[in-house]
């Protein structure tokens, strides 16, 4: 498999500088400030870059889990938001929460429940994450 990458540059101390983030896919090429990562300015920063890779990551899991089992999914819809959180003298993502809606013909909510928890367990992105907490809610749509 290839190696992904991604690139940051930042100039000037932390709270008047300012950074410039960038895939070499040319996805994203975006900055990024103390405000737009701290105090809600618009733009991106790294936390929701995190929440956009865990969303996808469950997400293809958890559909290739149901597919797996013989309950292919017709839409598996995730969010995940990561809170960061001062902690001493610095900061820390301290939970992330994925809140997950699928719609799965054939199964039953026990089932897909399981399967949910295990995808969470086994995404690659919530492996690369487990140090920190990660909380699920799972809901089957009829």
């Amino acid at each position: 498999m290839p190696t992904r990458f991604a690139e940051a540059t930042w100039e000037g101390d932390l709270l008047k500088g300012k950074g410039n983030i960038k895939t070499h896919s040319g996805v994203l090429n975006h900055p990024y400030s103390f405000g737009t990562r701290f105090e809600g300015a618009p733009g991106t920063n790294p936390e929701e870059l995190i929440a956009a890779a865990h969303a996808a990551c469950f997400s293809m899991a958890l559909s290739h889990m149901l597919a797996s089992g013989g309950h292919t999914p017709t839409r598996v819809h995730t969010q995940a938001a990561v809170t960061v959180d001062k902690v001493g003298d610095g900061f820390k993502i301290t939970k992330i929460v994925l809140t997950c809606d699928a719609t799965v013909p054939g199964i039953d909510a026990a089932a897909f429940t399981e399967t949910a928890n295990k995808a969470k367990a086994g995404c690659p992105v919530s492996q690369a994450l487990a140090a920190t907490p990660i909380e699920l809610v799972a809901t089957l749509q009829q």
